[in-house]
């Protein structure tokens, strides 16, 4: 059904997780395609440089129109669907006869519709037989997901409508450079910037630590990796200045006494040795904080402490947003009519693709795989036995680590995803890929990982497709078809139910992306992302949708407001600390890299790498130093540089700026080949989440065009 506003097509951006609302409008001749912003409450008609330039890529002329098939001397050539697909099939059987079932594995992504991510997890575990499926939301929400599951028994990005934001006094944000990802997002912190309350948290001064410029807030630069650090030592100050929330911690937590006697020897002074950040606004900081609760609490305007990928992105992620979370508490924000937590999630999809069956250990609705009656719930909506559904997998890093491997992967499916860039420890990754008897990906581009494929399936792009889509709010939106795919693509649905088909899957596998919602809803009834009560005809009718949504109900907007999805209805304080030396963990480089994004760019820029002018504004990776960094390594502005680490080195253009620190360089993961940031990157993660480590990657830089300073009393070896 193409919903028509005007003379253009409704629908949703396909880049970030704020969906915006846009209208596309094919030209008469099919010659090109317009887009325009429309009202909406997280983007209110505005879009970014990304959205307004999304529609060039629709009929771009790198577009995929046919299958590919790697010839015998190694090249890629067009093929009929009807070969590719009983190729597949046959090289499947015979893999998994002399491997294994798990030999086969699955790669999702979170940009994918609920209806592709709920049928790619049904088709892992049902037609392809194997336990081995994760997906890039891995590398973006888990830590935040694990936490949120820890403290309030729901991972819900937001748990409110991002419209509440608007009225708040006091924003905290920490790890987010939100004005470059996700610029509609700013409107909603005038509301704090007028109170002279936003705070941010970040190494850089980027374009959101840039907002609090003339006493419009407060910019906290600690040193990379210390977050959890500064947390507990806004914590200590919130208790030992008798600002906690008494009643609120009385009645609606429990652990208290647990976190209280950890946060003892976190006080301002030691976190100001640790971190960087002055003793003094540590203390008014913190002292902000709590007289935003305490006018929320009023009924007036209130705090909110917001989370994003730069304390996520850790090895000790989990925890450091733990922290976050264990602070709002005290403040006795959550659940609260005036006040909140939460997290921004990233990719378009990023809340529905991690509650449907793409995570190793999840099936859908946001079940846990090893629950008995989650398993035979969904079995039972499947019509298999429950022992046909397998157990838990491999995360993300671990599955891609098994590639090639004796005992490990040999067949890899990838929908969604370019792991060639994307995923740390590249190099590894890339040759992990290239020992497997069978790559196949499913792209609308040849990106970097299909480049490498045996097999590339061509699929639809967003706005040739219909489905759903979950926003960083939680609310389910239909995502329509605008216009018409080119003749030799495919739905993924398509696909997946052909592929089913020749491998005798049992259950329903379905082209129609209503059917697979439909059953979607069902599997989903019970759990914690409950998506029962809604249908096509439910979401048509433009009442917001926001899960949990049973039959029956009218959804839930704000989350928490009665009780927390724990037992007695209470959020939990867990006790945390920091991994020992956090600082002195950078040895012996003495840089700290963090990896992030551009305003211009997505993801691994696949997509927007092929549109002109955002290519012609970041046209190659550039690595951001200080002046007095780049002054000691003999670095001039522009220059070509080499980054090393212990797994690799990057080339990149020097791009000076007094906006970071000196110890930190920073460099965006949207390139490839030698610029790919994520040749840099290790294979340390998160032991609770799976998260990779992105953002304290300890770094050498020097210049490939002019002589390298010999090593001497120089700056960098005072900060080392």
């Amino acid at each position: 059904m193409l919903q028509q506003t005007g003379a253009g097509h409704a629908t949703h951006c396909p880049y970030c997780a704020l969906q915006c609302a846009m209208t596309v409008t094919a030209a008469p001749d099919d010659d090109g395609v317009t887009v325009t912003g429309r009202a909406f409450p997280t983007n209110r008609g505005g879009l970014c440089r990304k959205g307004w330039s999304a529609g060039e890529l629709l009929r771009h002329p790198d577009r995929l129109t046919a299958p590919l098939v790697r010839n015998g001397v190694g090249d890629l050539q067009e093929a009929t669907w009807d070969e590719v697909l009983h190729l597949i099939s046959d090289r499947v059987r015979s893999i998994q006869a002399q491997h294994g079932r798990d030999a086969v594995a699955v790669f999702g992504g979170g940009g994918l519709t609920n209806e592709k991510a709920y049928t790619l997890g049904k088709f892992a575990r049902l037609a392809l037989r194997t336990s081995r499926i994760d997906y890039n939301g891995r590398f973006c929400m888990s830590s935040a997901a694990a936490a949120g599951n820890r403290a309030f028994g729901v991972d819900r990005g937001l748990p409110f409508p991002l419209a509440d934001l608007d009225d708040a006094s006091v924003v905290l944000l920490l790890g987010s450079n939100a004005a470059d990802t996700m610029p509609p997002f700013v409107q909603h912190l005038r509301g704090a910037q007028s109170a002279g309350g936003l705070i941010v948290v970040d190494p850089r001064r980027s374009a959101t630590a840039r907002l609090t410029d003339q006493g419009r807030g407060i910019h906290l630069q600690p040193t990379p990796g210390t977050d959890l650090v500064l947390l507990l030592g806004l914590a200590h100050v919130v208790v030992a200045e008798g600002l906690e929330d008494g009643r609120y911690l009385e009645a609606r937590t429990r652990g208290y006494d647990d976190v209280v006697r950890g946060l003892a020897r976190w006080w301002p002074e030691r976190v100001s040795g640790i971190t960087g950040v002055p003793a003094a606004t540590l203390r008014a900081t913190a002292r902000r904080l709590a007289a935003g609760a305490r006018s929320g609490a009023a009924g007036g305007p209130g705090a909110y402490i917001l989370t994003g990928r730069g304390i996520e992105q850790h090895a000790d992620g989990t925890d450091t947003t733990t922290a976050a979370i264990n602070l709002a508490l005290l403040l006795g924000l959550p659940g609260t009519t005036h006040s909140g937590y939460g997290t921004l999630t990233g990719q378009g999809n990023g809340q529905g693709g991690r509650e449907h069956g793409q995570k190793a250990d999840q099936l859908p609705g946001y079940r846990r795989i090893t629950d008995p009656a989650a398993r035979a719930h969904v079995a039972a909506v499947w019509g298999v036995p429950e022992a046909a559904i397998p157990g838990p997998g491999l995360p993300a890093v671990e599955l891609l680590a098994s590639l090639g491997a004796p005992g490990g992967t040999r067949c890899l499916f990838v929908h969604g995803a370019n792991i060639a860039v994307s995923a740390p420890d590249a190099s590894t990754v890339i040759s992990g890929l290239r020992s497997l008897d069978l790559l196949v990906v499913s792209d609308f581009f040849l990106s970097e990982t299909a480049a490498m494929a045996d097999i590339v399936l061509p699929v639809l792009q967003w706005a040739e497709e219909e489905g759903t889509v979950t926003n960083l709010e939680g609310r389910v939106l239909r995502r329509r078809a605008a216009v018409p795919p080119p003749a030799g693509a495919r739905s993924e649905l398509w696909v997946l139910q052909e592929l089913a088909r020749l491998l005798a899957a049992p259950s329903l596998f379905s082209e129609d992306p209503e059917t697979m919602f439909d059953e979607l809803a069902r599997a989903s009834a019970g759990g914690i992302a409950d998506y029962s009560g809604l249908d096509y005809t439910v979401l048509d009718g433009g009442e917001p949708a926001y899960w949990p949504y049973p039959a029956g109900s009218t959804g839930t907007p704000r989350l928490f407001l009665e009780a927390f999805a724990h037992p007695a209805g209470r959020a939990l304080l867990v006790p945390v600390s920091p991994r020992p030396d956090p600082v002195g963990a950078r040895a012996p480089a003495p840089l700290l890299l963090a990896t992030g994004r551009l305003l211009e760019h997505y993801q691994s820029g696949t997509q927007t790498r092929r549109v002109p002018e955002l290519l012609a504004a970041q046209p190659a990776a550039r690595l951001q130093l200080h002046p007095a960094t780049a002054r000691d390594l003999g670095i001039a502005h522009g220059d070509p540089v080499v980054v090393t680490s212990t797994s690799g080195e990057a080339h990149a253009l020097a791009d000076l700026t007094p906006d970071i620190r000196q110890d930190t360089v920073f460099l965006a993961f949207h390139y490839a080949g030698a610029g790919s940031a994520n040749l840099l990157t290790g294979s340390a993660t998160d032991p609770v989440s799976g998260m990779p480590e992105f953002k304290t990657t300890p770094v050498r830089v020097s210049s490939l065009a002019r002589p390298v300073r010999p090593a001497g009393a120089g700056r960098l070896e005072a900060i080392a």
